[in-house]
């Protein structure tokens, strides 16, 4: 069974920095799948940040620059740095990961931390 949690949300004033973490246990993920997402009140779940091969890693338009995914592997760990932020980053942050194992489709949430960005 794969389990992300994430922690580090918060309230920050604008123009300041969060780091978000995503602890992932279960020996079947690989924490080179684990990406992050964000939902806003009222609009729908939008990718910010993914590894991609080769180990580079991509990024929203609305957050490059300002964001930086990372990874430990030793931990099974997954980091947002968010810098610069802004009263629009306000949204609940999630990790998730998708992958196959013998042919099946996997794919689990976390739980979501909620950060507020006040102006």
């Amino acid at each position: 069974q794969v389990q992300l949690v994430e922690s580090g949300g918060g309230l920050v004033q604008a123009g300041g920095s969060l780091r978000l973490s995503c602890a992932a246990s279960g020996s079947s993920v690989s924490i080179n799948t684990i990406d992050w997402y964000r939902q806003a009140p009222g609009k729908e779940r939008e990718l910010v940040a993914v590894f991609t091969s080769g180990g580079r890693t991509d990024y929203a338009d609305f957050v490059k620059g300002r964001f930086t995914i990372s990874r430990d592997n030793a931990k099974k760990m997954v980091y947002l740095q968010m810098n610069s932020l802004k009263t629009e980053d306000t949204a609940d942050y999630y990790c998730h990961t998708d992958f196959k194992e013998y042919g099946r489709r996997h794919i689990y949430w976390g739980q979501g931390t909620q950060v507020t960005v006040s102006s």
